[in-house]
């Protein structure tokens, strides 16, 4: 794995683009986090699960990561189901981050950890976040297993690795051992635009959750 140089910050305005964004955000709407989405859930986990960026009104919004938008709707009852979580709905009555639900054996995070305009990075952002992502992966012992939704945060976190993607395709249900161990397992985005044209589907999202838990629990 490449060494990390970085730490997360939710002060990071390290990406000139992004931190005028979420300034004008925090101005326009002043209750709303408004700034770089740290992680949910413990580095001790032996699952971390990586996706894009926060939506606007979900990790944007609320500071957690897949936390109102269309796509927590798909990824935490998922979690749920196999054991991941404590609740299925990541929202509390308020619209604001449920803090009942917690995560067990499991953490999320994002290959890119502010919300960008029109929700897409620049390759140049995406690659400044990367150490962010590095230093997480680094920082958990008990890693066995990333869940990796979509394209992109399939790319970053080989990248994490030094490892290529014409060696690691990606696909969706694809899984991949990478060297030390860590397996990943590779979905389409829960996004509301792959789950609305059908492209994603609750069972077959959920048929990659399912491949973890039966990993994991055969690991003991």
């Amino acid at each position: 794995m490449l060494a990390p140089t970085q730490t997360f910050s939710t002060d990071c305005t390290d990406c000139p683009r992004l931190a005028a964004h979420l300034a004008a955000i925090r101005q326009r709407d002043p209750d709303w986090h408004a700034r770089p989405v740290p992680s949910f859930g413990s580095l001790e986990s032996r699952l971390l699960v990586v996706g894009l960026g926060p939506g606007e009104r979900g990790a944007n919004r609320t500071g957690r990561p897949f936390t109102g938008d269309i796509a927590g709707e798909l990824l935490y009852p998922s979690l749920h189901k196999f054991g991941f979580a404590t609740e299925a709905w990541p929202l509390n009555a308020e619209g604001w981050a449920n803090t009942g639900l917690e995560l067990k054996d499991c953490r999320i995070t994002n290959a890119v950890r502010c919300l960008p305009p029109q929700n897409k990075p620049l390759p140049v952002e995406i690659r400044q976040c990367n150490d962010y992502l590095g230093q997480e992966i680094a920082s958990m012992p008990n890693l066995q297993a990333i869940l990796i939704l979509g394209a992109v945060a399939h790319q970053a976190v080989l990248r994490t690795f030094g490892l290529k993607v014409k060696d690691y395709p990606f696909g969706h249900a694809v899984r991949h051992v990478l060297p030390g161990g860590v397996e990943t397992f590779t979905s389409y985005h829960c996004s509301g635009y792959n789950t609305r044209t059908g492209r994603l589907t609750t069972e077959g999202f959920e048929a990659v959750v399912g491949a973890i838990r039966d990993k994991l629990d055969r690991l003991g």
